[in-house]
């Protein structure tokens, strides 16, 4: 299940995130091809947009148990800043520990109070 938070959503829709990019992320990651793992549920993957190249393109960050739930929950432009501070990390560190914690029910209704939203996958 691939899903992304409400605030990441919106972030991905103005910096032109499509939601096949997410999903190619996704397996890239599970294929162990990521920049890095923050520990505690989260890890750092880069996204390339389209004619932009990784190197000038979106550092990603997800909340994961690199099986079955990955949950995007924070976006950022390399050009527009370096990282994130230690204290964003422990925030995120945090958020991700809960995320993982729901239940497919708590999920459900994350989803239909928007709180979280689906990646939507080409057929």
């Amino acid at each position: 299940m691939i899903l992304k938070t409400r605030h990441f959503a919106s972030w991905a829709r103005k910096s032109g995130l499509a939601d096949s990019l997410l999903d190619k992320a996704v397996l890239e990651i599970e294929r162990g091809l990521l920049e890095a793992d923050l520990g505690g549920g989260i890890v750092k993957k880069r996204i390339a947009l389209p004619g932009r190249g990784k190197r000038g393109s979106i550092r990603t960050l997800l909340a994961t148990n690199r099986n079955d739930r990955w949950f995007f929950v924070f976006g950022f432009e390399k050009n527009k800043r370096a990282n994130i501070s230690d204290n964003e990390l422990e925030s995120l560190k945090k958020l991700a520990k809960h995320l993982l914690g729901l239940t497919a029910a708590q999920i459900i209704a994350a989803i239909e109070e928007g709180a979280l939203v689906e990646v939507e996958h080409e057929a």
